[in-house]
């Protein structure tokens, strides 16, 4: 597992405890709601059809899509639980069926191995949070003493070239723009190009999330990708998208609609801490074969977390 992000200076039992602090109380909001809900079913020791059909209803409006609701429940059916704490019990029980659907997904991520410069195209939405993905990425990977050059390829958004100086400044690493409305990909090359003559370790390349312009936006990455190969033949070596949790099971036809422009190798889930519909990663794992790679649950760069399925179901379900 990698802790701190990628700091190798910490040993991993010193950032455990703290992150599964951050973690459990990122997701307040959605264990509280699923909670509530989910503990009225379990009022005797065996659930009957009724009782299912019930509980399928709450883990759907947790956001967990139907599906992974389906698969739960019917888990849960087979189970038996104690008079006297069937609902601890119950608890468990859900945390472990989620972990199972949550677990073929998570994947670790280690930008600092791996060829040099690390490439790293991150496309998304506009407002899923991408820019400040990029900075936490930027500051975290900067902590663990990589070199990083940061390009600002959304060039659509005067304000996305500005936070992202802001976050480049701060971790102190390399910052490549252009003024607004200009190439994407003349960005994206001289980002690459920047990071080979600087011998960097990771390069984090902005991109913009018109999905209204699909047609426009496909052309658009294409194009990057292909000027980012003139300079190494396998670019991108990652590309990461990042969902924003408070939209809830809009977040499944975004992966949907980005798949079908570019390809995925994996996938941020940013603003946890801000809704009840954390649930909806599930529903992801459920529909999606994409590896989830980090999660953040908080404005901090430390609240960017690298996925843990188990520690992740343990807190949805409001279990530290």
């Amino acid at each position: 597992m990698i802790w701190g992000l990628f700091d190798k200076k910490k040993k991993p039992e010193d950032a455990a405890p703290e992150q599964a602090k951050g973690l459990f109380d990122g997701l307040r909001k959605s264990s509280a709601k699923l909670v509530d809900s989910f503990t009225s079913v379990f009022t005797k020791e065996k659930l009957d059809a009724a009782d299912i059909a019930e509980l399928e209803e709450v883990l759907i409006a947790s956001d967990m899509g139907a599906a992974a609701a389906a698969r739960i429940a019917g888990a849960l059916a087979d189970q038996r639980f104690s008079k006297e704490n069937g609902q601890a019990e119950a608890r468990e029980a859900l945390a472990a069926e989620v972990a199972r659907i949550l677990k073929p997904r998570e994947a670790h991520l280690d930008l600092t191995q791996g060829p040099k410069p690390r490439i790293v195209l991150v496309i998304g939405v506009n407002g899923s949070g991408k820019t400040t993905t990029i900075g936490k990425l930027a500051n975290n990977l900067a902590k663990a003493g990589a070199r990083v050059v940061i390009g600002a390829a959304d060039t659509f958004r005067a304000a996305a070239i500005e936070q992202l100086k802001v976050w480049a400044d701060r971790a102190g690493a390399s910052f490549v723009a252009a003024a607004q409305g200009a190439d994407a990909a003349g960005v994206a090359f001289e980002t690459v190009k920047r990071a080979r003559e600087e011998h960097a370790d990771v390069a984090l390349i902005d991109t913009a999330g018109r999905l209204q312009n699909k047609s426009e936006l496909m052309a658009e990455l294409a194009k990057i990708i292909r000027v980012m190969r003139k300079l190494d033949e396998d670019a991108p070596h990652e590309t990461l998208l990042v969902l924003d949790a408070t939209v809830g099971q809009n977040a499944l036809s975004q992966v949907e609609s980005f798949r079908s422009v570019t390809e995925i190798t994996g996938l941020v889930m940013t603003k946890l801490d801000g809704t009840a519909k954390g649930g909806v990663l599930v529903a992801v794992a459920q529909r999606h074969a994409i590896p989830i790679h980090f999660i953040g649950v908080g404005e901090k760069a430390e609240d960017l977390q690298p996925f843990d399925a188990t520690s992740f179901s343990r807190a949805l379900v409001g279990l530290n």
